[in-house]
């Protein structure tokens, strides 16, 4: 065996070439269309069918740590979103199962497809292991045919829907951009962070102390600075209400207006702001206050330090008194620099620990996903079934990124860090995908014919182009949520990762980690139908 051969046969040597290679053809431009990281779902089948191969737990890992990045990005808007648009995300995700079904059942009728062979196609078109479980389940004996199904399916069940969310805002000429400003601008306006001067007229406060209103009263709106001369300045705690004093207020919208009234008016009144030495941005790293409110804290009696904006899980707020603080929480403060120094000694602010990554609780947080994914869940007519290594890691850390912190396991990743784990995990987990596909895609087709792709070709494809008409038309959502709703109802992750790396917006994360749970239940309930209607 000479050395090319030894060197082919490694496989971490295979597993960096398709990556490296279907890296470079995704950033191949056609039209300014290009396939990204899914570039590498296409040099990995290539490589499968000349007999490179890699090991399995390689398209493991990259799904864990794919599925986990993408849930702690979306925890902290998960629940939230699935409150206001779960309903009309699960409807989604059950009307691309039952097309699915639908179509399955169909191309079994009329083109004499085997239920075995149908029932591999319906779980590899959807791409769903816990469908394929089910059905190679159902049919005992006669499952090893599913499996041959599912070969023949899942390359165009991966490709289709990336091809499909990628082509179809073209096709359909959407600037997903400027409708994801257009969504934040409809949604958000109320929750956005805003800040106005103010001049005080209300009588009833004139001589009241600023500090003492703003906790009983204002709620989420704060009062950081006054106006001095044509300078703001730090409030001090004991500062007071006076007939025409300007003060700088912030809060969200829906909260201003009220807050504005209460006080006096707007004032167009020109003024000098010293951010660089009076605001400052420090990270809570001090377990002792961890889990304190703010008003415990008394950081402007004590510190002489107004906090104006927690920043947490990449989501910024104006804090109320109650709020409770949490290990590295951002604190927007404004004081005086003495001040400010004593206050971030108090609070354990470093400036690199906003950017450190917990490799502990990343760990134990994947660790967590992994048995969770692993328990099975008993449905009528099945021996139970379990959420997988994607179902598993994805739900432990959409609770991490919605509750911040579990214990010492903190659901926090910094953003560069999450990015590169994220993209790392996708492109281990299509080039296993694309190698293993690529290794029987030929061979399957000669022997059971094309016949049996075309079926597949039609499953992926019939049930997205009749959810996304559903969805445009008769759910009303928008082509992110659409889309994003669409690679949760396919159980496509590779589709996810070519979507979002079109659009900085997080709306298609939010609709996949929404319709996705609901898909993977209703898959392998649909597998087990099939087999009983087609039998």
């Amino acid at each position: 065996m000479n050395s090319i051969q030894i060197l082919l046969g490694n496989p971490l040597f295979a597993l960096f070439i398709v990556i490296g290679a279907g890296l470079l053809l995704g950033s191949v431009k056609i039209k300014g269309l290009s396939l990204g990281s899914s570039g590498v779902l296409f040099t990995g089948l290539l490589c499968g069918h000349l007999g490179f191969t890699l090991p399995d737990i390689v398209g493991t890992i990259g799904l864990v740590l794919f599925v986990y990045c993408v849930g702690i990005s979306a925890g902290g808007r998960f629940f939230g979103a699935l409150a206001r648009e779960g309903a009309t995300l699960a409807k989604m995700a059950i009307v691309i199962v039952a097309l699915g079904a639908l179509v399955t059942w169909g191309c079994h009728t009329w083109m004499k497809i085997p239920v075995d062979l149908a029932v591999g196609i319906f779980a590899g078109a959807l791409t769903s292991t816990p469908a394929l479980a089910a059905g190679t389940e159902g049919l005992g004996d006669a499952g090893s045919n599913v499996i041959i199904g599912y070969g023949i399916a899942y390359p165009f069940g991966v490709i289709g829907v990336v091809l499909f969310v990628q082509l179809m805002p073209r096709l359909m000429r959407q600037d997903l951009d400027k409708e994801a400003e257009d969504y934040k601008q409809e949604n958000e306006h109320y929750n956005s962070v805003l800040t106005s001067l103010v001049e005080v007229n209300n009588p009833n406060l004139y001589g009241k102390s600023i500090s003492d209103v703003v906790t009983r009263v204002m709620g989420a709106v704060q009062i950081s600075r006054k106006l001095e001369g044509e300078r703001l300045v730090p409030l001090r705690y004991d500062d007071v209400f006076a007939e025409g004093q300007h003060l700088f207020v912030i809060g969200r919208q829906k909260d201003m207006d009220l807050a504005i009234d209460f006080l006096g008016h707007k004032s167009d009144r020109p003024f000098i702001k010293d951010v660089e030495n009076q605001q400052r941005r420090l990270v809570v790293t001090n377990a002792a206050i961890v889990g304190l409110e703010l008003q415990q804290l008394q950081a402007l009696r004590e510190y002489g330090v107004m906090i104006s904006r927690v920043t947490r899980m990449d989501v910024t707020f104006v804090p109320t008194p109650d709020t409770r603080i949490q290990r590295r929480d951002l604190f927007t403060t404004v004081g005086n620099p003495e001040d400010l120094d004593r206050f971030a000694k108090a609070i354990g602010h470093r400036s690199q620990a906003f950017d450190e990554t917990d490799l502990l609780s990343l760990s134990v947080g994947i660790a967590l996903g992994v048995m969770v994914g692993m328990i099975p869940f008993a449905l009528p007519g099945t021996e139970g079934i379990t959420l997988g290594m994607a179902g598993g890691p994805l739900f432990v850390a959409l609770l991490l990124g919605h509750v911040g912190k579990i214990g010492r396991v903190v659901g926090h990743i910094p953003r560069p860090t999450r990015q590169l784990l994220q993209e790392l995990g996708l492109v281990f987990f299509l080039a296993n995908a694309g190698v293993k596909g690529g290794a029987s895609m030929v061979e399957t087709l000669m022997k059971y014919g094309p016949i049996l792709f075309l079926a597949g070709v039609l499953i992926t494809l019939v049930p997205m182009v009749l959810t996304y008409v559903f969805a445009k038309r008769l759910f009303k959502v928008n082509n992110l949520q659409a889309l994003g709703g669409i690679c949760g109802g396919m159980t496509s992750t590779p589709a996810l990762g070519a979507l979002t790396a079109r659009t900085d917006s997080q709306l298609p994360v939010l609709s996949y980690a929404t319709a996705y749970p609901v898909a993977l239940i209703v898959m392998t309930v649909f597998a087990k139908l099939l087999i009983a209607v087609m039998q």
